[in-house]
């Protein structure tokens, strides 16, 4: 069963189209790769399922929910998180606050009880707390949760953009060129991460340029240019075509 599917959906800017007609499932449990030229729409789709963008035409569901017309927040609070190609830190917090931020999609507490630390926003701070470390632990950073991100290496900046979007433990995970920048070893340490986290049950959707990493990681291939599908399918079926 897919727990999202893209039905023919079209997206222009102007006079440009940035995705044309575009249909593809992603079943439970599954990594699956978007590759393509640049311009091929590869980024705009992910906008397009995160609610960044709003699509022209056609239709996305998520757990046969509609997610057309829903906010970015909310889609997240369905149980969707992402990544961004160019970072999307906080450079004047720490690395545990940012992470931290990830939780926003789940949190209660209204504003007037957190300005005045009432019982049950500190209860709330601490279980936050909680669940941001043991996001960085699970991408091996807690020994740098009270660092502020700015002083961090590129590599480790991207891991604790992962770690934020794992804190709030969703279904489906999107990585926009997650191993991009990054030298050999911090992309094994990537591909480890996502395999360990796909291994429990989350599903993953990837956009990277990366061809060695994204046919090692991946179970599933599509392949965009100029905003179509031009093929689909496991990575050894993708490598042998001629596309």
């Amino acid at each position: 069963m897919n727990l999202i599917e893209v039905k023919r959906i079209s997206k222009a800017f102007g006079g440009v189209k940035a995705v044309v007609g575009l249909t593809f499932g992603l079943r439970r449990g599954v990594i699956k790769g978007i590759i393509g030229p640049n311009g091929a729409g590869k980024t705009t789709v992910f906008n397009l399922i995160s609610g960044i963008l709003r699509i022209d035409s056609g239709e996305i569901l998520f757990k046969e929910t509609s997610l057309n017309r829903l906010r970015p927040y909310q889609i997240a609070f369905l149980g969707i998180s992402r990544t961004f190609q160019n970072l999307q830190l906080f450079d004047n917090m720490t690395v545990i606050e940012n992470v931290m931020v990830g939780l926003h999609t789940r949190t209660h507490s209204e504003t007037f009880q957190a300005l005045f630390k009432l019982g049950s926003s500190r209860d709330e701070e601490r279980f936050i707390f909680k669940k941001a470390l043991a996001a960085l632990q699970r991408v091996n950073m807690e020994s740098r949760a009270f660092e502020e991100v700015s002083g961090l290496p590129y590599g480790e900046q991207k891991r604790v953009e992962i770690a934020r979007a794992l804190v709030s433990d969703p279904e489906m995970i999107m990585l926009d060129e997650p191993a991009s920048g990054l030298n050999a070893q911090e992309i094994q340490r990537l591909s480890d991460l996502i395999r360990e986290v796909n291994a429990q049950g989350k599903t993953i959707l990837i956009v990277e340029h990366n061809m060695r990493f994204i046919m090692n990681i991946c179970q599933e291939i599509l392949v965009l240019n100029y905003g179509k599908m031009i093929a689909e399918g496991p990575p050894s079926q993708i490598s042998t075509n001629n596309i």
